[in-house]
């Protein structure tokens, strides 16, 4: 990555000089500019050197991203379709008119990004702002009379597929739903009258700030973003601000809780939760929840903390070690008219060490046989590239720790070894072969394919093998990246079983490209692009992007794939398939014994009372999910509350807890209580069922 970062900018600029005079023709030439539907006093604009960084964008992007992209009519009306979604996604804000009005920029996009045209962009914005102010006005005056909860009506809470209001008053009604079951959702959480009009006005004067504070920068990220994820969800335009927060603010905010935060409409979400912090070590905070409040200590006041910018909400979250914040928190499966859930966290120091691998011995009863299964769990792919580097004796990296504890299970004369890659988001590519190397003797890990279709293929070089006993890899639905290629890498080679649920499904590379460098002359900065610029391969020559890694046992999970993961993105990169590699497999494997494995599990799930009850569980909260309509009237709306909270906490119980029993299987009363984990449990079951089949 970043070698490909520093070859790729002197490549560019040979190809393209911005300040040459060719280049300043492309960029600046006399181009012919679309007419602006409106202008008032206070209308945000763009400046020369953004309409420049347009351009140049719209060059870089189109030349040099993985999907060679041509800028026309049909990407400009998928760009359109995502500012108006950036814009104003709940369409609560625009009228049917006012959008319809815009229907004639839906294909000159392509034009504007080529010309450095921002009109349309900054038009629609200024309408909005317009709307924004009228229901601002509309919002206050609603919000002075307290509502009653008797009438016998109903709100959808997904606006997805709602067409945008035709009129005033039907906007006017809308908005009085809105509202209303806002307050009821407040009232639900036990909060007084009083307790509930302050929390609604102080949300609202929260928004009107944050309205206020956007300016021109950050309406040309919204739009150059809609633009950008159009090619593919993890390729972005950074402004200046964001460009810096993104490259050191964000790196701080780890410190206290040990999560990564964005904004995200009303919200800020967690992005990534790093490996030993508290919010990892509770289990109670994951990625993509949105947190809508703060509290300081344990009796703290909640800080509504909605339309706030993420730089604020950092500075809530972050504070000294061993004090404690508490966090109001709405899950991404959170059913519709679900309350915010409270999540108690004790800030700490985040130690490296508690990053890194650790293992543990679990046992296992099948057919009337103990089993002992080693279990190495990896939260991420780590490596120490600095002491690599200088060659320190035993720097830290995810792949001598693992050999350290395969060396000790063996001594424990375990039956077998089960790798947890459950919730690991990757993290170094040379871990993810390295590791790979200690199961298998030499040969290729996975395939890199550049966007001119030229493909390298990475390999273990080491034949010798650390563990050649059986193996199962455990995965879920946020299983990604270098999880995936080694995951990939042992099905292929028939090494071990894989189980659990399918992958995330990233398989590209992206890196960061200053465009300072491309307008030397600009005063300023001017922003990063992320771009998209290779993908990963497996040795059988398919692609790891959008399915991902589908396991040979797939367990009960509450997450689909249309939901999240790669595939829950419209435009990401799609899945294809290259050339296999040549690499030899184990015979350990094959498709007689998955049969058995497979059958041998259907068997738990129909009769296992724990698998049972965990396999309907979720079966009801995603069809629960399906219903996104609530009640307004405040009887029918604690019943629907209570059966959401049921099915959500049932959903979510992936382990219970159970003491620990004695020599003679009586429960010990002063023990302390260890969880199971069903899903460890299950794997080790699979495990010991692939021993015996081997076996026979």
């Amino acid at each position: 990555m970043k070698k490909y970062l520093v070859t790729l900018v002197p490549v560019l600029m040979l190809s393209f000089q911005p300040d040459s005079p060719s280049g300043a023709s492309a960029l600046n030439g006399a181009t012919r500019k679309m007419s602006p539907i409106s202008s008032a006093a206070d209308d945000l604009k763009p400046s020369i050197s953004q309409e420049k960084v347009e351009a140049l964008v719209a060059k870089i992007l189109t030349q040099y991203h993985y999907r060679k992209v041509r800028l026309n009519d049909s990407l400009s009306s998928v760009v359109w379709d995502n500012y108006l979604k950036e814009v104003d996604g709940n369409k609560t804000y625009l009228l049917a008119s006012d959008v319809a009005a815009f229907e004639k920029y839906r294909y000159q996009i392509d034009d504007a990004l080529i010309n450095g045209d921002l009109t349309a962009a900054f038009d629609l914005y200024n309408i909005f702002r317009q709307r924004y102010k009228e229901r601002s006005e509309f919002i206050k005056s609603q919000l002075n009379t307290p509502f009653t909860f008797t009438a016998d009506e109903n709100f959808n809470t997904d606006r997805e597929k709602a067409p945008w209001p035709k009129t005033v008053e039907e906007q006017n009604d809308l908005w009085r739903k809105i509202l209303k079951n806002q307050e009821l959702e407040l009232r639900l959480g036990n909060r007084s009258d009083s307790a509930v009009a302050v929390t609604m006005k102080q949300r609202y004067t929260n928004l009107d700030k944050a309205l206020n504070r956007i300016k021109s920068d950050d309406v040309f990220q919204i739009y150059m973003n809609s633009f950008a994820e159009a090619l593919d969800p993890h390729t972005n335009y950074y402004s200046p601000t964001n460009a810096d927060r993104f490259n050191q603010e964000m790196s701080q905010s780890l410190e206290g809780i040990g999560a990564m935060l964005q904004e995200d409409g009303d919200y800020i979400k967690i992005t990534s939760v790093l490996p030993g912090g508290p919010a990892f070590k509770s289990n109670l905070l994951k990625v993509n929840d949105k947190i809508a409040g703060v509290a300081q200590g344990d009796n703290g006041p909640i800080v509504n903390t909605m339309n706030w910018q993420v730089d604020e909400v950092v500075k809530l979250i972050k504070g000294p070690k061993g004090t404690v914040v508490r966090l109001h928190v709405v899950s991404p499966d959170a059913l519709a008219g679900a309350p915010p859930k409270e999540i108690r966290l004790v800030r700490e120091k985040i130690k490296l060490e508690e990053q890194r691998a650790k293992k543990e011995v679990i046992e296992v009863s099948d057919n009337g046989k103990a089993f002992k299964i080693g279990v190495i769990n990896i939260p991420m792919f780590y490596r120490d590239f600095e002491g690599a580097r200088k060659h320190e004796q035993g720097f830290s990296s995810t792949t001598s720790d693992v050999k350290k504890f395969i060396d000790e299970l063996k001594a424990d004369k375990v039956d077998g070894i089960v790798i947890d890659l459950r919730d690991n988001g990757g993290g170094s590519l040379t871990e993810a072969i390295d590791l790979t190397g200690l199961f298998i003797p030499k040969g290729p890990v996975v395939q890199v394919r550049e966007s001119t279709g030229e493909t390298e293929v990475y390999t273990d070089p080491d034949p010798s093998v650390t563990y050649d006993g059986p193996m199962a890899v455990l995965v879920n639905r946020f299983s990604a990246s270098a999880s995936e290629i080694f995951a990939a890498a042992i099905q292929d080679y028939k090494r071990g079983i894989i189980i659990g649920g399918q992958t995330f499904g990233k398989g590209t590379v992206q890196t960061l490209v200053d465009l300072n460098r491309w307008l030397p002359k600009e005063p300023e900065k001017v922003g990063q692009v992320k771009m998209t610029i290779q993908k990963f391969y497996r040795i059988n020559g398919s692609s790891t992007q959008h399915k991902g890694v589908t396991p040979d046992i797939e367990l009960p999970s509450a997450f689909s794939a249309e939901e999240y993961g790669e595939s829950s993105q419209k435009s990401a990169l799609p899945w294809d398939q290259i050339n296999s590699t040549r690499y030899e497999q184990s015979r350990g494997i094959d498709d007689k014994i998955l049969a058995r494995l497979r059958d041998r599990f259907d068997q738990r799930l129909k009769s296992d009372p724990e698998l049972k009850q965990l396999a309907q569980d979720l079966a009801d909260f995603k069809k629960a999910k399906e219903n996104t309509v609530v009640s307004l009237q405040e009887t029918k709306r604690r019943k629907e509350r209570e059966e959401a909270e049921r099915k959500r906490a049932a959903a979510s119980k992936v382990s219970q807890v159970s003491a620990p029993v004695d020599e003679t299987g009586t429960p010990s009363p002063n023990a302390p209580k260890k969880k199971k984990d069903l899903y460890l449990n299950e794997a080790g079951l699979v495990l010991a069922d692939y021993i015996l089949a081997v076996n026979k």
